[in-house]
């Protein structure tokens, strides 16, 4: 749908546990690092996928919902809030409308998915775009120069259930991070000086203990 990067970020995918208390710091950094790259001097549109009619695929929308009032000076378009969601029946027509409402645009998309166990409450940075829908065999465009994906629950059985019975609480979580991360970087992004290689404490954050994430997901104190 749009076209891709000529060339791919070595240093992505980039993932963080949200848990951690500077989760949103972590993904500011690599934001800030790959717009700058890519997309500094183009419109920027974040488009969040998902619908408020399920839980865990509620993370696109509750990221598009925090950014709609915290984005100034046209650094940003968002498609897709929980009022005016973008999911399967019009994620096309999305597409199209923004290719002909921007000329080149640097597309940012946001989705939940799910994944291990072990890998539940991570939110993960993409060099590239993402595939929605492909974790409950749906076929739709592909969307973003870049994506974000939080996995927000447990995949490889009965997929839509496990959307349906995920809980708020660690969708809301992860929704904050990101919308937090991408607000911040868009923000500095036009006086970020572009270093020479991220820093070893940005490069690699510490990942919570997996008891302590279980925990977490479970509803259970540490």
């Amino acid at each position: 749908m749009f076209k891709q990067n000529v060339s791919r970020n070595a240093d992505l995918p980039y993932k963080v546990d949200h848990t951690n208390v500077e989760a949103a710091k972590f993904l500011t950094s690599r934001l800030l690092h790959t717009i700058h790259q890519q997309g500094r001097e183009r419109q920027v549109v974040i488009v969040c996928i998902g619908t408020d009619r399920s839980t865990g695929d509620a993370l696109g929308p509750l990221v598009g919902s925090k950014l709609s009032g915290r984005l100034q000076d046209s650094r940003a378009v968002v498609y897709g809030t929980l009022d005016t969601p973008v999911h399967a029946v019009n994620l096309k027509d999305t597409l199209h409308e923004i290719e002909n409402s921007y000329r080149n645009p640097y597309v940012i998309a946001v989705d939940a998915c799910l994944g291990q166990l072990a890998s539940v409450g991570l939110v993960t940075l993409g060099d590239g775009p993402l595939k929605p829908g492909a974790g409950v065999n749906k076929v739709l465009p592909e969307v973003g120069h870049i994506h974000i994906t939080g996995i927000v629950n447990v995949g490889g059985f009965m997929e839509y259930f496990v959307l349906q019975n995920t809980r708020l609480s660690v969708v809301m979580k992860m929704a904050d991070c990101i919308a937090d991360a991408l607000c911040e970087s868009l923000s500095q992004v036009a006086s970020y000086t572009l270093p020479e290689s991220p820093s070893e404490s940005d490069a690699t954050p510490q990942k919570q203990p997996f008891v302590h994430r279980l925990n977490n997901l479970l509803g259970f104190k540490s």
